[in-house]
């Protein structure tokens, strides 16, 4: 089993930056496909990226390529995601999650949740 915690969330302006880190312990990271999803108020939880263990392997949804980057440190036991260009739509909570193939992140068969980190995009 994995553990993972969250951080770097916060307030940003509409057009703002904000990179969020997952750690890791537990289970080996490098073992497993690391992914983010978001849950805005009122909404269901939605997949936004997903990475392969050696992280070679990503995928976005739509509504984020181009803007979002998912990337993993296998050293540091952690994947990062790095939001540019934030619009007030990409308010949610969002949540770092793994699995054991990009196929099961994104079919929401998942081993491991974080706790969540806020991001709040203001316009």
């Amino acid at each position: 089993q994995v553990q993972l915690v969250e951080s770097g969330g916060g307030l940003v302006q509409a057009g703002g930056s904000l990179r969020l880190s997952c750690a890791a312990s537990g289970r080996t990271f490098s073992s497993v496909a690391m992914g983010w999803f978001r849950q805005a108020p009122g909404k269901e939880r939605e997949f936004v990226t997903a990475i392969s263990t050696s992280g070679v392997l990503t995928y976005y949804a739509d509504s984020v390529k181009g803007r979002f980057t998912i990337s993993r440190d296998n050293a540091k036991n952690t994947v990062y995601l790095q939001m540019n260009s934030l619009k007030p739509e990409d308010t949610a909570v969002y949540y770092c999650a793994a699995a054991g193939s990009t196929r099961l992140v994104r079919s929401n068969a998942l081993d491991a949740w974080g706790q969540g980190t806020l991001v709040t995009v203001s316009a």
